[in-house]
């Protein structure tokens, strides 16, 4: 039998899915597990990626007509109290502040002291306090629509944690605006959802499929819940953006009402929609590979990384200005509108190790330059998109001519290789049986990559639904919103349904 090839990360994908991701998470230094349980240090690697995923979005909702403004981190409890179905629905999830200060005893053992009149939630979500302030700014139609973004951290209690997928504190934007009619609100929450798919596909090279969430996994308080959902490379779905129509549920529970054109006093509708660093995870586990972080050039932090090879016999100063020279003809260009994004790694480490610390942060394309390259005025050229082995020699004057054609090809090769991987994993299943083989392991001991996306028939039945979680831990991840509706029959009752939903396993 042939030995396993080498890899940069051990375990690879097929051997530990979960593993290799922290794996990955740890070896591209995008995050470490922080001193309090559930929550993580976002390393500068991993943070740069965060700001370019910022700053991509904050020029996406800015061009859209909204603001950004900031909210307090504490909620009183009383106004999560005003909507029972939200409340109900972050109850268990959130942290408790009750006192406000610290006391020492004999001891010098320190207790919390100056218990409060109302204990104060930490935001999950700012719903409740937003609503309070647009109860004071909304009077007038004329004050509409109110559209307004926060960048902020919220804090979820999470008893399971995995870093950038589900940490007791995260970072994320939550949009929120306020309309004068039912229409303009409904066409708010698609525009976000449509916002939210262009960025993920144009930006992340991440495919995603636009729906409807179902009444059981709807955002509580909410009368329509819509989503971008995701494939993973272990086939699971991850819910990558969500957009909520709020209705009047949050305007009557804040008492946000204004004077309509017509002179009568009336309540606003209202949406909000967010994304998080889950982004973050979801990229890393729709491109990573066995060799660690694959990153969509459109968002890395590093656009190319030169590497000065450095022997005791060359002209080292010579070859270090070779590199330079390169470096700032390279930062003289542009790449989707910023300057490309250059490094020279001039670190005294071994050039294995240096290639190979660069291969696991995914930059897109590194340059190695030594006597030779120097010599012919030439590069040694690697891209993150291909094996770390093939490796080309291209003239400096060709390199630097083509790279932005390069990096655009490295995107858009990214995306094509994620989008054929969901489609050769999204099947149409008709009977309970097959669905039920297309989700069980064949290993129920150590359960082996399995599963996908399911198109099936549902009858929209809640106790089917309820069913199939418990059954298979699968939930419908959406209701598509592209694509014609095909009349057929339930895979699982057997009556008739309108339309095929996507069934998966999910993050």
């Amino acid at each position: 039998m042939a030995a396993k090839p080498k890899t940069a990360i051990t375990p690879t994908r097929e051997d530990d899915y979960s593993e290799w991701y922290q794996q990955v998470v740890r070896q591209a230094e995008l995050a470490e597990s922080s001193p309090v349980r559930g929550c993580m240090v976002i390393k500068p690697w991993g943070y740069a990626l965060w700001e370019n995923i910022q700053r991509v979005l904050d020029g996406m909702f800015k061009a859209t007509g909204h603001q950004n403004a900031y909210f307090p981190l504490f909620i009183p409890m009383s106004f999560l109290q005003k909507e029972a179905q939200h409340v109900e629905g972050f109850a268990k999830e959130c942290a408790v502040v009750t006192h406000h200060r610290l006391e020492a005893d004999a001891e010098g053992n320190l207790h919390p002291a100056g218990k409060l009149e109302e204990p104060l939630i930490v935001r999950p979500t700012s719903e409740t306090i937003i609503g309070a302030m647009f109860a004071r700014w909304v009077q007038s139609y004329r004050d509409l629509p109110l559209l307004i973004n926060q960048w902020a951290n919220v804090v979820r209690w999470e008893m399971r944690p995995r870093l950038f997928l589900r940490t007791a504190e995260f970072l994320w934007q939550e949009g929120h605006t306020v309309h004068a009619t039912s229409e303009e609100a409904q066409e708010e929450t698609m525009r976000m959802l449509d916002v939210y798919a262009k960025f993920a596909e144009q930006y992340m090279a991440m495919p995603v499929i636009k729906g409807e969430k179902t009444a059981a996994e709807r955002f509580p308080g909410a009368v329509a819940t819509y989503c971008i959902e995701s494939m993973m490379q272990d086939r699971k779905a991850l819910q990558a953006g969500t957009s909520h129509f709020l209705g009047q549920n949050f305007s009557q529970a804040s008492e946000i009402t204004f004077l309509n054109d017509a002179g009568q006093q009336t309540y606003a509708w209202t949406t909000s929609w967010g994304v998080s660093t889950r982004l973050v995870g979801g990229l890393l586990m729709t491109h990573g590979d066995d060799d660690g972080l694959v990153l969509p050039p459109k968002l890395a932090p590093l656009h190319v990384v030169i590497l000065p090879v450095l022997h005791k016999d060359t002209d080292q100063g010579g070859i270090l200005d070779y590199c330079q020279r390169l470096a700032g003809e390279l930062r003289d260009l542009r790449y989707d509108g910023r300057p490309v994004a250059v490094e020279v790694d001039q670190r005294e480490l071994r050039g294995g190790e240096k290639m190979w610390n660069w291969v696991r942060k995914g930059v897109p394309i590194r340059v190695e330059i030594g006597p030779r390259e120097r010599e012919n005025d030439a590069v040694f050229l690697g891209r993150r998109d291909q094996d770390p082995k093939d490796r080309v020699n291209l003239g400096r004057q060709e390199f630097v001519g083509t790279i932005a054609g390069l990096l655009t090809e490295i995107q858009t090769n990214l995306f094509e290789r994620a989008q054929r991987f969901r489609q050769d994993h999204t099947v149409e299943i008709d009977s309970k049986d097959d669905l039920y083989d297309f989700f069980t392991p064949k290993n129920p001991d150590k359960p082996e990559i399995h599963g996908g996306f399911a198109r099936c028939h549902w009858n929209g039945s809640a106790e089917v639904e309820a069913q199939v979680s418990q059954d298979l831990g699968v939930t419908i991840r959406c209701i598509p919103l592209d694509g014609p509706a095909q009349p057929g029959s339930c895979c699982i009752t057997g009556q008739p349904s309108p339309r095929r939903v996507i069934f998966a396993k999910a993050y």
